[in-house]
């Protein structure tokens, strides 16, 4: 007997002012990738190198510009946070790439919210096993529209200012300029490791000041020349 799977569509990110829309192939995550929040979680960013873990591309739930996007509060957890992020869309791969050629890679960029499973995730640490349960589930990573590159978007993307709000409450505040290890530098390192693909969405790490959000809530992610993004938790 043989069994037939249908195969699921490719999660697909609309592209600012073009009717173009990105597939989305793989999804990598820097961890503790800013000094403070890397202090807050209680490691060295003066000593360890980037980290990465992955989450499932069916984790990415595309979000608008201009409209209050709502996501389920995840089964099995009493501790869902937000970390806001700047995601990093790769238009081409490679191994080992340079500087240079990890400069070139670049599609766009986006902002990110890297929903988080936290006390699972501490549960997994604790037992020295893997994330994913903390890290990879339904609607776990909303990503708005990609902004294309241009050298000079990439300039004043690389110290724009990143923030998140929960009911009007700023609680996340930096520049992409603090992260420890800067968008071309994760991408050199990526590739070390990992083939990349055109596809490959990379968020780069969030800033201090992580916390938990409840039902009802509604988060405000923000990064200077890309947008805002709402997204609001339901039951």
């Amino acid at each position: 007997m043989k069994y037939i799977v249908e195969k699921q569509p490719a999660v697909l990110l609309p592209v600012t002012n073009s009717d173009d829309l990105f597939p989305v192939g793989r999804v990598y995550c820097v961890g503790r990738n800013y000094a403070e929040h890397s202090r807050e979680m209680g490691d060295d960013p003066d000593r360890d190198p980037p980290f990465f873990f992955c989450k499932d591309a069916s984790c990415v739930f595309p979000v608008s510009y201009g409209v209050n996007n709502t996501i389920r509060y995840p089964m099995a957890t009493s501790q869902f946070e937000y970390e806001v992020e700047l995601v990093v869309a790769l238009g081409k791969g490679g191994m080992n790439l340079s500087l240079d050629q990890a400069k070139d890679s670049v599609l766009g960029y986006a902002v990110g919210l890297d929903m988080t499973r936290r006390d699972l995730q501490g549960q997994a640490k604790k037992q020295g096993r893997p994330w994913e349960v903390g890290k990879s589930f339904d609607q776990s990573a909303p990503i708005g529209p990609i902004t294309l590159h241009s050298p000079e978007l990439a300039v004043s993307v690389a110290s724009s200012a990143i923030s998140l709000s929960v009911n009007g409450e700023i609680k996340q505040t930096s520049s992409v300029a603090n992260l420890t290890w800067s968008i071309e530098e994760v991408i050199c390192k990526l590739s070390e490791v990992f083939e990349l693909r055109p596809g490959d969405l990379i968020m780069t790490g969030t800033p201090e000041n992580v916390g938990p959000v409840v039902m009802g809530d509604s988060m405000l992610a923000s990064i200077d020349m890309l947008g805002d993004i709402t997204v609001s938790v339901t039951g």
